[in-house]
């Protein structure tokens, strides 16, 4: 069996018991370190560009700057970490707007340690933490006012790709992996992943969570 590659950490959280606590936990993983703290968004891009982590386990609610801003910033940064939010409610509308941002995905923290682990693992190796149904569920409890216009300008970008880029993003936006779409649209899981990463350029777009959200916008899903 291959080792796995160390995956490096930051971790942005105000309260220092809960960034011990979540050091002591990533601790006993063999394959993660931690890289660096911080105790609020601004101090993020500093540390990410002295410590260049894989992944940022980011609170969202801090005192100076937000998790929501931090991850915007770092996500507008050539080759980002993937940011994984950190948050108390899964129905928080700061985590909607992290995802749209370009968060990969989100852990409660009250997550069992070795669930928040998994999900660092998910997250440095390209693949959301979010399932079809929790990104369902954000998007019908949280309304920022702007659905329509939202809907008009997701269907007008969705209409930008080539027909089996569409299905492709319909399938995703379902909460599909890329062997089940290869499965379900007979093509082969290299050329799902061609289509996927066509997507992701032609629309802008930073992960396979934007994509779905996308597509949720649309009415497609």
């Amino acid at each position: 069996m291959n080792e796995r590659a160390t995956i490096r950490v930051l971790l942005v959280d105000d309260d220092p018991i809960v960034r011990a606590g979540l050091r002591l936990m990533l601790g006993g993983a063999p394959d993660i370190v931690v890289v660096a703290e911080a105790a609020d968004g601004a101090e993020v891009e500093a540390l990410v560009e002295a410590h260049t982590p894989d992944v940022v386990l980011m609170d969202i609610r801090m005192p100076t700057v937000d998790g929501l801003a931090a991850t915007e910033a770092l996500r507008g940064r050539p080759r980002p970490p993937e940011v994984l939010v950190l948050t108390t409610f899964h129905t928080d509308d700061h985590v909607l707007r992290a995802l749209r941002a370009g968060a990969a995905g989100f852990v409660l923290k009250h997550t069992p340690p070795q669930r928040i682990v998994e999900a660092i693992r998910t997250v440095a190796a390209g693949e959301p933490v979010l399932s079809p149904a929790v990104t369902r569920q954000l998007i019908a409890q949280v309304s920022d006012g702007g659905h329509r216009g939202r809907a008009a300008d997701a269907r007008r970008r969705l209409a930008a790709l080539a027909d089996r880029e569409r299905e492709v993003a319909v399938a995703v936006g379902r909460g599909r992996s890329n062997a089940e779409i290869a499965t379900e649209l007979f093509m082969s899981v290299p050329t799902v992943k061609t289509h996927v990463s066509r997507i992701l350029a032609k629309l802008a777009l930073n992960n396979r969570v934007q994509i779905a959200l996308l597509v949720n916008d649309a009415g497609e899903a």
